[in-house]
Parts: structure tokens; C-alpha cells; sequence
């Protein structure tokens, strides 16, 4: 009898090891999926607000946290850079646009002055990023790229930089 019940445990130890990993793989898409559209979602307020401020210089006033006197029409100016970086992290973080994709887009972004001048201004808001955290790494990707920009003396601005790894 101890036997049979022995073999019995392992029957349903492995049946439910089996379901587990079955209710797992069926759960992971779903999961992944609500992550998308939670982001989205976040994407759409985020947005939504920073349209309000670039329309409206009181609601402008809220958003400045420069370490330095901004002229308000350079403050909604960053408000729109800041609208389109985060834009095209929107889209890598859903998976819509890889990393190598990604930092095709940032280049183009970094040859714009006003959105180099809205990177610097925002330097001090990237330090309580955690070093761990993507948008942290993101970040320092960025600051390579614009200072790899800076320090090319050719004119052929979209092959500067080594665009990075897929992680696997």
C-alpha cells in the first residue's frame, strides 16, 4: 500500500507541476497584455496633462522644477520635447519599437537645439531614478548619444553612435 501511494503522490505532484506550468504559460499573454494597456492608459493621462500645460501658462507654472530661470515659451517647448521622448518610450516599453528602433528615434530627436537644451534642463530630475530601473539605463543611453552628437564633426548625423544590443 505505501508503494502504491508513493507512486499515487508523484502522479499528482507531477499533474499539478504540469498544471501549473500550463495555467502559467495561458496567464503570462493576459498578464503582459494588461501591462499594455495599463501603460497606455498612464501614456494617455500623462499626455493629456502635459497638453493642458503647454496650453495654459498657469498650469505651466506647476511643472517648473528647472534648477534655472526658463523663459515660458522655452518651458512649454520642453513640455513638448518632453512629450515626444516619452512618446517613444511609450512604444518601447509595449514592445512596439525595439531598443535599436528606439535609439534611431532618440538620434533624430537629439540633433533638435531646443530638445538638447530640455535634456540638460532635466538632468537633475534623472539622478533619483533607480540605477536598476530601464528608464535609469534609457537615461544614460540618451546622454551618450547627445554627447556623441555634440563631439561628431561630421555631417552624416544618423550613423553616429553604436546603436545598442537586443537584449536577449
Amino acid at each position: 500500500m505505501a508503494t502504491q501511494s508513493s507512486g499515487v503522490r508523484r502522479i499528482v505532484s507531477a499533474f499539478k507541476a504540469g498544471f501549473a506550468a500550463a495555467t502559467e504559460s495561458v496567464a503570462a499573454p493576459a498578464s503582459r497584455h494588461r501591462r499594455r494597456v495599463a501603460l497606455t492608459e498612464q501614456h494617455r493621462l500623462h499626455f493629456d496633462l502635459l497638453c493642458k500645460a503647454m496650453d495654459d501658462p498657469a498650469l505651466t507654472a506647476v511643472l517648473d522644477t528647472y534648477e534655472t530661470e526658463i523663459p515660458l515659451d522655452k518651458q512649454r517647448q520642453f513640455l513638448f520635447a518632453n512629450a515626444l521622448y516619452i512618446n517613444a518610450l511609450h512604444f518601447h516599453r509595449i514592445g512596439a519599437m525595439s531598443r535599436g528602433e528606439l535609439y534611431g528615434h532618440l538620434r533624430v530627436m537629439g540633433q533638435n537645439q531646443v530638445f538638447r537644451d530640455y535634456w540638460e534642463a532635466t538632468r537633475h530630475h534623472r539622478k533619483s531614478l533607480p540605477v536598476t530601473s530601464e528608464e535609469y539605463a534609457l537615461g544614460l543611453m540618451m546622454d551618450d548619444l547627445i554627447q556623441e552628437l555634440t563631439d561628431s564633426d561630421s555631417d552624416e548625423w544618423w550613423v553616429v553612435g553604436e546603436p545598442p544590443d537586443e537584449p536577449e
